[in-house]
């Protein structure tokens, strides 16, 4: 099994707070796609509940995945890569006793930070309409009890927080602050509007714990470069769905000209070959590797 490097993702905050960068997380869904995006230079990599949603039962993000879907996916993430793997765990999946057996099991599973949302339950993607939270000392007890649940400090609780939405900005922002007092280690505010929002929630909260950003292609904040973000204040930025939504559009189109013409050589040029695949895949080092317990 793939092992994080001592879950470096702590350490790479504390080097992106010193030189004011940030650390960017990519969406992934499963091993295969954790795997090109490691292949890609990443080290730390966001486990998209939205993705394994999208992808695992062709449905929205309105809180039909279950703990143990994710859980099963974080194993089978974790056994392929080395990169430390921040995992979107809704609402814990109930209160704060689901939370701690949600927390147990994803950190066995190997999850290096667990981010934990204060929506009722069934939750919605966070840049959908219609959005409801709990009280806000609830999900500070929430996250009360992931930190007691967790085996390590080096796991990671991140507190996000949708209030925006629903109770306006400084509401959220002073939610930020009691879940961070909770004992979050990251504060995630969700869907702020403008750039100037996304500044006050940095001059805010910014001493308080490392901001995460969250940049959805079409979704409620502005679209920002991670060198941006790091400028107003943000240590990690997350594209939870990126990957999906141009996978959806290439397999459309690619199922759309197999259809049209009964062929694939009108789109290869647009594809892996057979053997550019299994290159991509390591297929001959794992076949060499186990020719070499036959021995």
């Amino acid at each position: 099994m793939a092992v994080a490097k001592s879950n470096g993702l702590a350490a790479r905050l504390k080097d992106a707070e010193r030189a004011q960068s940030i650390v960017v997380a990519p969406g992934v869904y499963d091993a295969f796609s954790a795997g090109i995006a490691e292949a890609a230079g990443f080290d730390t990599l966001y486990l998209s509940g939205a993705a394994i949603a999208y992808c695992r039962l062709g449905r929205p993000d309105i809180g039909l995945v279950s703990s143990t879907e994710v859980a099963e996916t974080i194993a089978l993430v974790r056994d392929r890569v080395e990169c430390s793997l921040v995992v979107d765990a809704d609402t814990g999946y109930g209160n704060a006793l689901n939370v701690q057996r949600t927390v147990r099991l994803f950190e066995r599973a190997g999850a290096s930070a667990i981010q934990l949302e204060d929506q009722v339950f069934p939750k919605r993607c966070g840049h959908l309409s219609g959005k409801a939270v709990i009280p806000a000392a609830e999900m500070a007890g929430k996250i009360r009890a992931a930190v007691d649940a967790r085996q390590s400090e080096s796991t990671l609780i991140i507190g996000r927080s949708d209030a925006a939405a629903v109770e306006g900005l400084d509401r959220a922002i002073a939610r930020g602050r009691l879940y961070a007092e909770a004992g979050a280690d990251i504060l995630f505010i969700e869907a702020p509007r403008t750039r100037d929002d996304l500044q006050k929630v940095a001059k805010e909260l910014g001493g308080t714990a490392p901001l995460l950003a969250n940049m959805v292609e079409g979704g409620n904040t502005p679209l920002l470069t991670a060198d941006e973000l790091a400028g107003i204040g943000f240590r990690i930025v997350i594209f939870p769905g990126g990957i999906v939504r141009a996978l959806a559009r290439t397999a459309r189109d690619y199922y759309s000209s197999l259809h049209a013409h009964g062929t694939n050589v009108a789109f290869q040029d647009r594809m892996f070959d057979f053997n550019e695949l299994n290159d991509m895949l390591g297929t001959a080092e794992i076949l060499k590797n186990g020719c070499s317990y036959e021995e």
